[in-house]
């Protein structure tokens, strides 16, 4: 007992220390995101990073060939809403930077003929409202999808605009639904009745800056007299709403997310007068509904069905509040994870990740005996897959496959028939003179860690090599098209390819791509192990004559800020360069900054001595120490990002430069947390990244 209070004293007085000198940072002035200073210090390094890289020789010809491939009238139209006999699509290219909303006849898209018939052009409506629109989503209303919800962001952020559209008259609905700006959730109930999450003022929102209420909105009448039918906790993160359509029922439901990782799933009653509570376990997800079935996803361990498997209950008996018979629908094994769920009338398609290779299944359920079948459906070999869509009564998949060499190709996908190509993106490059291979890193602990590493044939290293990578939130990293990796950096791994160097996509802990277990293996107090998987990654790159200590880079966004800090910060030995995009950094002070409150369960409480234990060996931001020479870092957010907040770039760049070490900043002011509005910023975001690791690994000695 004594030497447990002497280590609680311990702890506590440890805590005191750090809590006392945080309140003394000197770069709190930073996180005033509009703030005169603030923007003037902004706009200082902007212009200093732009006097480094804009003018450099290949700048602007990199530009322009990275517009050059966003914009591209030969990319694919991906599906949208499958409205009956239409689908739409949202097409961006250079005449429209924001996009247009457009619909075609579904058999003339699946010829690889699509018709198409603007509904909503978001460029020109932006100037003629004198607002920089930035698409969010459309929601129509099945079985007529007349009427749709138009979900319209300002300069790119999380929270939106939603108002009543109608297809038939291509216009907003005059008198219709209208919610204003804030980070709502709204689904449809029925034609005249909306389920609504949004800011109805003091005391509404979580501490997460989500909302805490749920109210149904009748049709003309105001949002002020709606009727609340669910409340959370001000600690929660917030309430969320949605719906799926079954044969001609639709099933609204109500999920209170207590924590990032847990949620309360509420239905509608028999008589639909009220939402009640189900027996989906608050540590599941909800994928989809089929056959009257509601599937969800364990992540933990559930009546003797294991994490990671897919579970289907009955509408109608949670509905009724009667005994729910628990069905495994499919469980993966050790090598795969369940990543994505879609379902049509009959079929419940899944997408797993085999090694971290893309596989496509088909799932049916047989009715009298209320158990599942699997078949798996050959797309491609060795390829990433994905779910981009479905035409439920066709019992057809829309799904994409491809590799980092390999463009993406859109299929249409039966259960019993060969996959019929619907588009593919022509070659945007050459690639017989590449290479790309999966290899395996051993990290501290011993765990294999995949990594996709891409190359030149017959390459003989050491060269430089730039390593993208996540480790976070449940999240995969999959291999793509070179003009697309790593996020948000348009053809970087493309450019870095062609050079002469090597690309790498890591597979660390803390993704998805191993299932629940691969993500809980790097949570809260384990933590470092996705930076031990990073560093892992990299010394592999050395021992196997790839790369060299000193010339390897490091790329990672948002959470992966808090992956590429701490790895250059621990091993400053090891990487030559940092590339770290919409980054969170500051752990002290993360949960109270916009939407950090909500990834508590993630990384844990700052505030609680226990956790700030061991989030304190870690935080970037606090872990910068005089006399240590950290690798040069380019650090690129929106001001606009009302995610993570900008003040964590900032207090990082300033406190980098302070100790003398080598910043380049970007701080574009829309594109919200995915740091693009459109295909002109992401084509300067990847031409400065090239120039940035030219500068640094290709030609400084």
């Amino acid at each position: 007992m004594i030497r447990a209070s002497l280590a609680a004293l311990a702890l506590s007085c440890s805590f005191t220390a750090v809590a006392a000198a945080q309140e003394a940072d000197p770069y709190l002035w930073l996180e005033d995101i509009e703030g005169e200073k603030a923007l003037d210090w902004v706009k200082r390094e902007n212009t200093a990073t732009d006097a480094l890289i804009v003018g450099r020789r290949g700048f602007e010809a990199d530009r322009q060939r990275a517009r050059a491939i966003l914009d591209d009238d030969r990319q694919i139209a991906m599906p949208g809403q499958v409205m009956g006999d239409m689908i739409t699509n949202l097409w961006r290219d250079a005449a429209n930077p924001r996009g247009l909303w457009r619909q075609s006849p579904l058999d003339a898209y699946l010829a690889g003929k699509p018709v198409w018939t603007t509904l909503i052009d978001v460029d020109a409506l932006g100037k003629t409202e004198a607002q920089s629109w930035v698409w969010h989503a459309a929601d129509c209303l099945a079985p007529a999808y007349t009427r749709c919800l138009v979900s319209l962001s300002p300069g790119g952020t999380d929270s939106d605009i939603v108002r009543e559209w109608d297809r038939t008259t291509k216009s907003f609905v005059t008198d219709g639904f209208i919610l204003p700006q804030a980070k709502s959730s709204v689904t449809w109930e029925d034609a005249d009745t909306l389920l609504v999450a949004t800011d109805y003022g003091a005391g509404s929102m979580t501490a997460s800056g989500y909302p805490r209420i749920v109210k149904r909105w009748k049709r003309g009448t105001p949002l002020a007299s709606a009727e609340t039918v669910a409340e959370g906790e001000a600690e929660d993160v917030g309430m969320n709403v949605f719906a799926f359509t079954d044969g001609d029922k639709r099933w609204p439901m109500i999920s209170r997310g207590k924590t990032f990782y847990t949620a309360d799933i509420k239905l509608p009653n028999v008589d639909a007068s009220r939402y009640i509570s189900t027996i989906v376990p608050d540590t599941a997800s909800v994928r989809g509904v089929i056959d009257g079935q509601l599937v969800i996803f364990l992540n933990q361990d559930w009546a003797n069905i294991p994490a990671g498997s897919l579970v289907s209950l009955s509408l109608a008996d949670m509905s009724a509040d009667r005994q729910v018979p628990i069905i495994t629908a499919m469980t993966p094994t050790k090598a795969q994870a369940i990543e994505s769920v879609s379902a049509t009338d009959n079929i419940l398609w899944v997408k797993a990740l085999d090694d971290v290779e893309g596989k496509l299944f088909a799932l049916r359920r047989d009715p009298a005996t209320g158990k599942w079948s699997q078949k798996e459906v050959p797309l491609a070999a060795n390829a990433t897959v994905g779910i981009a869509g479905t035409i439920g009564k066709r019992d057809i998949v829309l799904a994409t496959a491809e590799t980092m060499l390999t463009p993406p190709t859109l299929y249409a996908v039966s259960e019993d028939k060969a996959p019929q190509a619907v588009q593919s993106l022509p070659a945007t490059f050459d690639a017989k003179a590449m290479t790309v291979e999966k290899r395996f890193a051993i990290s501290k602990d011993g765990t294999r860690i995949p990594y996709f590493l891409a190359r030149k044939k017959g390459a003989t290293g050491p060269v430089p090599a730039l390593v993208h990578a996540y480790g976070g939130f449940r999240a995969a990293q999959t291999p793509g098209y070179l003009t697309g990796q790593p996020y948000r950096a348009g053809p970087l791994g493309l450019y870095w390819v062609e050079g002469g160097n090597a690309y790498v996509l890591a597979n660390i802990r803390g993704g998805g791509e191993y299932g629940p277990a691969w993500h809980q293996a790097a949570l809260r107090e384990k933590r470092q192990n996705s930076f031990d998987d990073l560093h892992a990654v990299a010394e592999d790159l050395v021992a196997t004559g790839v790369s060299a200590k000193g010339k390897i880079a490091i790329s990672g966004r948002s959470n992966g800020g808090v992956l590429v800090g701490a790895a250059m910060t621990q091993r400053p030995d090891l990487y030559g360069a940092v590339i770290s995009g919409s980054p969170i950094k500051d752990m002290w002070r993360y949960d109270k900054m916009l939407a950090g409150a909500s990834w508590v369960a993630e990384y844990g409480d700052p505030d609680v001595p226990e956790d700030w234990a061991f989030l304190s060996k870690y935080s970037p931001y606090q872990a910068l120490r005089k006399g240590v020479k950290y690798p040069p870092i380019f650090l690129y957010l929106s001001t606009k990002d009302d995610r993570v907040h900008p003040g964590h770039a900032r207090k990082y760049a300033a406190r980098l430069k302070e100790l003398g070490n080598s910043v380049y900043y970007h701080e574009y002011i829309e594109g919200g947390h995915s740091v693009g509005a459109d295909h002109a910023e992401d084509a300067v975001r990847a031409a400065m990244l090239h120039a940035f690791l030219l500068r640094e690994l290709v030609e400084m000695k």
